[in-house]
């Protein structure tokens, strides 16, 4: 059979996935019957009929009966569902869903690629995983027409560097690699060797970096550079109930990607719902259902979403651990938008893992969104979460620039947490303005406001910072049901509770906040906020405070 080949780029705990074009879906136009079939190689054969090119060519579009999708809910229709991409794809037409549909996709490994705008409508689609031949390959790839092409003139980079020496055909996002220098050196059960040196960003034909989303790295050598021209046109995907058979796998870390992966800049994805069936007590994890890799200008609006149950297994560090699992990832990606997202279990429910995981994104946004977690495992650069609510799972983030937090309802153990994996480390400044904070979702608890946790013993593979500034603005704390003896919240969790006095050592040190700047902020118990408990790590740090 034809395979759609995914390279598994190794990450934190999920992988990030790479599309291969499938060569193998071989559209022709004879004078005969319109049809579908598999050859003996496993290639899928699309004949449509010269009247029926015609046809659907009038009429701007194809729906997926017009390939033999039954839409039963029982029949395989993935090759049906395929094969219309296919078809559309090279002619540059609009794909539809009957509303009235259900389509049954099983194992088999076979993706469609989506190239043009498509319309699930209110058509069901079950995506069954109980066998499946091959965890890795999604059911749609939202992918360009444009081909990737190296960037020979390029022999290093600076951090902020404004121009790339070259000349492109148009607007391309740049990803570039230094093998040979090991960062997000992951600390703690699923510890690791870290990820090789990476950055993506995005230049014009002129190579002008856009300064929205800058280089943050200094590349003294590069190993690869490639750059992909960016589709002017949006492309549109709309509507779809889908729904996943859970896969009954042993737990342990063979991530399932059996999801939409967007691997195409300018793509809006409007009205989308994801519910999973099935899941036991155990099983395989996700690596999201919408899957965005490798592109930039990408809105997921209006979505439901589900959580995925939590399963343990053995980590790195030979101890148990629960395994993240996500309906949302976001992987190598810019300018990523969650508009009016919700979920369709409890976001305080902690038998379900937190939503999102992301790594190496830039200009990550939750706008108008109610979802159990946000998440940047191995860097964010710029971040900004309004007009929302974070459940059990809170907001976990490291990396730079700007992390703004406003007019949102924060239920996790702190409003901030920075990943003590990743060395808890955020270069650049934090902005917390007309929130609620609701420590543990109103359960008895010590609460901080930043948390976090740092040695300075273990080597990250680069310095780690804490926010340069702490702003935080019209905030209220409901800290009403607080333990006995309870002080008040900190500002800041106790990062080193080895740290007791001024000899003690850090062999990687860390960049401390500069200065917290407090404007009104209350708390239901009365108590005022303090600095934290561990005095002597958070001694130079100035606190402003006003009205």
């Amino acid at each position: 059979m034809a395979k759609y080949m995914l390279l598994m780029f190794a990450l934190f705990t999920f992988p990030l996935l790479t599309l291969g074009q499938d060569k193998s879906v071989v559209v022709t136009s004879e004078n005969k019957k319109t049809g579908v079939f598999t050859n003996e190689k496993g290639e899928l054969q699309v004949n449509v009929a010269p009247k029926d090119v015609r046809k659907y060519k009038a009429a701007g579009s194809v729906r997926y009966g017009d390939f033999g999708a039954r839409g039963d809910g029982k029949a395989d229709d993935i090759d049906a569902i395929a094969a219309t991409h296919a078809f559309a794809n090279l002619h540059g037409l609009a794909v539809k869903a009957d509303d009235g549909a259900t389509y049954y996709i099983g194992g088999k490994e076979r993706t469609a690629v989506i190239q043009t705008d498509t319309d699930f409508g209110k058509a069901a689609f079950i995506i069954d995983d109980k066998e499946v031949e091959n965890r890795n390959a999604s059911v749609f790839t939202v992918s360009s027409g444009l081909k990737p092409f190296k960037l020979e003139t390029v022999k290093s980079l600076k951090r902020n560097q404004e121009k790339i020496d070259a000349m492109l055909p148009g607007p391309c996002l740049v990803t570039v690699t230094n093998s040979n220098v090991k960062q997000y050196i992951r600390f703690g059960l699923n510890q690791n060797n870290g990820s090789s040196q990476t950055d993506i960003f995005v230049v014009d034909k002129n190579g002008k970096v856009d300064m929205n989303a800058p280089i943050i790295w200094n590349f003294d050598q590069i190993t690869e550079i490639t750059a992909l021209p960016i589709d002017e046109k949006p492309l549109k995907i709309t509507g779809g109930r889908f729904t996943t058979i859970a896969n009954q796998a042993e737990s342990k870390y063979t991530y399932y990607n059996r999801n939409i992966a967007v691997r195409r800049s300018n793509v809006l994805l409007e009205g989308l719902e994801h519910r999973i069936t099935g899941e036991g007590d155990h099983g395989a994890p996700y690596g999201g259902f919408i899957n965005i890799g490798d592109c930039s200008y990408v809105t997921v609006k209006n979505a439901v979403l589900t959580g995925h149950k939590t399963y343990s297994t053995i980590g790195a560090a030979g101890k148990p651990v629960t395994m993240g699992t996500y309906d949302l990832s976001a992987n190598r990606a810019l300018n990523i938008s969650f508009v009016n997202c919700t979920q369709t279990n409890d976001i305080n429910d902690n038998t379900y893992w937190g939503i999102l995981g992301s790594n190496f994104c830039k200009n990550m946004l939750y706008d108008h969104c109610t979802l159990s977690r946000f998440d940047a495992h191995q860097g964010v650069a710029n971040a900004t979460i309004r007009n929302s609510t974070l459940g059990h799972m809170g907001i976990n983030a490291i990396g730079s620039g700007l992390l703004l937090i406003e007019n949102s309802t924060i239920r996790g153990r702190s409003i901030v947490n920075l990943r003590p994996d990743y060395g808890s480390t955020w270069q650049g400044e934090v902005v917390i303005r007309d929130c609620v904070f609701v420590p543990v979702n109103g359960k008895p608890a010590n609460p901080s406001l930043v948390s976090g946790s740092y040695s300075g013993q273990h080597d990250f593979g680069y310095t780690c910072y804490m926010p340069e500034r702490i702003t935080i603005e019209n905030l209220r704390i409901d800290d009403s049901q607080h333990p006995e003896a309870y002080q008040g919240p900190a500002i800041f969790a106790n990062f080193n509770p080895e740290m007791k006095d001024g000899s003690y050592q850090e062999k990687y040190p860390y960049v401390k906040t500069n200065e917290v700047i407090l404007r009104n902020v209350t708390t239901a118990s009365g108590k005022p906020v303090r600095v934290s408990d561990n005095a002597v790590m958070f001694k130079d740090v100035k606190v402003k405070e006003g009205r």
